[in-house]
């Protein structure tokens, strides 16, 4: 991934501009974030399309962007201004050696050591640059868990946040951008934890994929809207309107693969299967929470059936008449039966199902690709109401 080299707009400036707002949220998922990168490629490629701009990056389009797990550092990625190109060529280059075999001993604790991940973000963004640094160029949410405090931490660089006061002395805008993306991916029995210093305190952070928020989507929504995380902002400025024609949340997932097990007994639900099986539970029952949650109160365009009984909720009303924002979702189901119905049905559901599936790097960008294909659409975009911005600069 090369190295940012755009001129970047001041972020306050951007947000008290007037106008629709469009809001990107990526999911955890391991080395399964190729998925949703082979899907971001397909949009960039819409809008540079439609702006007539070769320049043209989804930092220009989306005013909000956020990520958990592996979302979390494309999510860093997007917000710097990169192409979707660059950020996947991080994880094809890099996936082996960065999911590097722990030792033994070690591997009691975690899978992989963290060095080669830390050393690769370093390198991508920077060893001193902060979640306040001017090189942001959209608002950036990244979701982690605080295992000190015992609590979800969902860290944003919005200006008018109250613990981004540069008067205060935990101000969360002096961390720097790649120890937080880190932080972000330490899932528990993969990656040790990351401390990360806040103020004059060490904290002990694991992946934000064991929160509620391995989907950040509907959290994006309440901190991009409720006037409590605007509070040094002017009154009138505390949060951004709603509705389907003033905001569009697009949510991007890494794959799913709900399904089945009949073979299974109680006896085999033993000490190291809960260890192994429970991380990714959680993370599934998260995302589809937050899915559900966005689909309830936005007006669902795309995405896939939930389960069964609900179904995709397309056109559905539901309590709200007044829906909040145009939703978008798009993700692969990972089963055989969701691979066979992309034209994947020759691939091994086990084999790109895994967090840490590496051997499957290109099965995983074909996954993606086909997804984008059936579909990503210009209309989700609506673009006679979400015009793109002007490009906020050219590369140098």
């Amino acid at each position: 991934m090369t190295s940012l080299i755009r001129k970047k707009n001041d972020l306050a400036a951007r947000l008290a501009k007037d106008g629709p707002r469009k809001m990107l949220a990526i999911d955890g998922g391991g080395i399964r974030g190729i998925i949703s990168l082979k899907i971001l490629e397909r949009v960039e490629q819409i809008l540079i399309e439609k702006s007539d701009n070769p320049q043209y990056r989804l930092a220009d389009f989306f005013d909000y962007i956020a990520g958990t797990s592996t979302g979390g550092i494309i999510a860093a990625g997007l917000s710097l201004g990169m192409k979707v190109d660059d950020i996947l060529s991080f994880y094809t280059d890099n996936g082996k050696d960065i999911f590097n075999k722990a030792s033994i001993v070690r591997r009691l604790r975690y899978q992989f050591n963290s060095e080669p991940l830390a050393e690769k973000l370093r390198e991508v963004f920077g060893e001193t640059t902060t979640l306040g640094s001017g090189e942001i160029e959209t608002l950036l949410l990244l979701v982690m868990r605080n295992a000190t405090t015992d609590s979800p931490w969902p860290i944003c660089n919005n200006p008018f946040a109250k613990y981004n006061d540069p008067r205060h002395p935990a101000c969360n805008l002096n961390m720097h951008l790649w120890q937080l993306a880190r932080a972000s991916t330490a899932a528990p029995i993969y990656f040790p934890p990351e401390t990360l210093v806040c103020g004059d305190k060490p904290f002990i952070f694991v992946d934000g994929g064991v929160t509620m928020y391995n989907n950040p989507a509907f959290q994006m929504f309440l901190m991009a809207t409720v006037s409590n995380y605007w509070p040094l902002a002017p009154p009138e400025k505390r949060g951004w309107k709603t509705g389907v024609d003033e905001m569009l949340i697009v949510s991007v997932g890494t794959g799913t693969s709900a399904g089945e097990n009949l073979s299974l007994t109680a006896e085999e639900m033993n000490i190291l299967y809960n260890a192994t099986n429970i991380p990714s539970a959680l993370m599934s029952a998260a995302l589809n929470e937050q899915d559900f949650l966005c689909r309830v109160f936005g007006q669902c365009v795309a995405g896939a059936p939930l389960d069964r009984e609900i179904g995709d909720m397309i056109g559905s009303v539901g309590p709200f008449s007044n829906k909040a924002f145009r939703f978008v979702r798009y993700n692969a189901d990972l089963t055989e039966a969701g691979l066979s119905r992309i034209g994947c049905s020759d691939l091994v559901p086990e084999r790109v199902q895994r967090l840490d599936a590496v051997d499957s790097i290109d099965a995983l960008e074909r996954i993606g690709q086909q997804v984008a294909h059936n579909g990503v659409s210009e209309s989700h975009f609506k673009f006679e109401t979400f015009r793109p911005v002007e490009p906020s600069a050219q590369p140098n």
